[in-house]
Parts: C-alpha cells; structure tokens; sequence
C-alpha cells in the first residue's frame, strides 16, 4: 500500500471517529439541556424568545417595506433599498417621493 493510499485511510478513520465524538458530545450536551429545562421549568419562549428567529446569525426578517418612490408614468414603485432602478437612477428622487 502507497503512503497516499495509507493517509487517505487514516483520513477516513479519523473522520469516522470525529463524528462518532460529535455524536455523543451532542447526546450529552442535550441531556444537560433537558435537565436545565425540567429543573427550572422552563418554556420554550424562555429560551428562545420572542423577535429571534433561527440564530446562526440570521437575523428576523422586518417585514415588507412599503415603497417609497413612483414612477408617474409606468406606475412602478421602488422601496429605496438595493439598486435604484433605471426610471430613477441618477434623477432628483423628490420629484418621485410616494405622499
């Protein structure tokens, strides 16, 4: 057996034993969390409470934005947020301000 094919299978051992790891590190670490949660009754908007969504670095979306600017003649409206859109890019925005 060549030294690459030797190292590509301690990779794979050694992959196998990182999940089995992370496995039981998450079994354990939910175990304590379920302890907490009984030992102080807590809720789940305990935990996660209200105006956070997911985590992660997401963060809870804000809704639609109601536009504020119109095209007088196609109609078409533009919130002032991202990339200005032809009919208004480089013009006086005030001209078009929704009132």
């Amino acid at each position: 057996m060549s030294a690459y094919e030797d190292l590509l299978r301690q990779r794979q051992e050694i992959e196998q034993r990182i999940k089995e790891a992370r496995k039981a590190e998450i079994a354990d670490a939910v175990a304590e969390v379920r302890a907490l949660i009984a030992k102080y009754d807590l809720t789940e908007r305990d935990v996660f409470p209200a105006g956070r969504r997911g985590g992660r670095g997401r963060r809870a979306s804000a809704g639609k934005v109601p536009p504020k600017y119109r095209d007088p003649v196609t109609g078409k409206t533009w919130t002032g947020r991202g990339k200005a859109p032809r009919w208004i890019d480089g013009k006086d925005r005030t001209q078009f301000l929704i009132r």
